[in-house]
């Protein structure tokens, strides 16, 4: 049975200490398959059922970000999507559970147009706060979720955007992340994945930023927070982590730069890291 977080009893065990934990998705919960480990299923159930707030903070949209909490059959009380440009919050009336509590946005138009002289044959997409894709060029099957619009190129700039996603596979990861460095992106906030795919925020937002707000929103002393993540669109959550005195668990599998803000480290996803590091709450 589904225990709303939102409305869970907590224990009132002597010596219990109710934490917040914020996981990553996509190689922290997910392989890169999409297989979710039973044994990672398990010990978030076993937090979930002792009271503790198990949520989840990713880059997904948010049509690729709930089907996770079913799969996990958890309902926190929010959810951290597209890299913090949207926080969802619990809402048992709304059709999917989830209502939009707080969204940023900005403008995409002048960071498209400094983009493309340097990445001109790289495709691009625009995330609006209902969740809907416009696009550019070509994107992998699943990337951008069910909805999606292909347009052309200026039509990208028409709307408010929560997030920008640029992906350039005929460039080297090396060559790519050059390239961005180039283009002095300093009114957004941004992050080069694992491949040639980068993901533009507004500015000062991110994972972190969220979960301050849902810290805050639930009542939790920073050094009862846990956060575990993979990618560089976690380092901001690991570093405000280790700020907050709490605890910052990189996956084995993640970047130098990832590793080196964190408090402390597990197995690859693949080698059951995850469980391994909530086993130890």
């Amino acid at each position: 049975m589904t225990i709303d977080s939102a409305a869970a009893t907590v224990p009132t065990t002597p010596g219990f200490v109710r934490k917040l934990i914020a996981l990553d998705i996509d190689g922290t919960i997910l392989h890169e398959d999409g297989t979710l480990p039973d044994s990672a299923v398990r010990e978030v159930h076993r937090l979930r059922d002792a009271g503790h707030e198990v949520m989840l903070a990713t880059g997904r949209s948010v049509a690729m970000t709930l089907p996770v909490l079913d799969r996990l059959d958890i309902t926190p009380a929010y959810v951290v999507a597209s890299n913090g440009a949207i926080l969802l919050k619990r809402d048992p009336s709304a059709p999917t559970g989830y209502r939009r509590h707080h969204v940023e946005t900005f403008n995409p138009t002048e960071v498209l147009r400094r983009i493309r002289p340097h990445l001109t044959h790289a495709n691009y997409a625009v995330e609006d706060e209902t969740g809907l894709y416009r696009y550019s060029g070509s994107f992998p099957d699943g990337t951008l979720g069910a909805i999606s619009e292909e347009v052309p190129f200026e039509q990208l700039c028409n709307e408010p955007a929560t997030r920008v996603v640029v992906i350039s596979p005929s460039h080297a990861m090396a060559e790519f992340v050059a390239a961005v460095e180039l283009m002095g992106l300093h009114q957004v906030s941004y992050n080069v994945g694992w491949t040639a795919w980068l993901d533009i925020a507004p500015d000062g937002v991110n994972k972190s930023t969220a979960l301050e707000r849902v810290r805050l929103a639930l009542g939790f002393d920073g050094e009862h927070v846990v956060t575990v993540g993979d990618g560089r669109n976690d380092i901001e959550m690991l570093a405000w982590t280790v700020q907050q005195g709490g605890r910052a668990i990189a996956m084995g599998q993640a970047p130098p730069e990832v590793v080196a803000v964190a408090s402390e480290t597990t197995a690859r996803d693949t080698a059951d890291g995850l469980a391994q590091a909530l086993a130890t709450l």
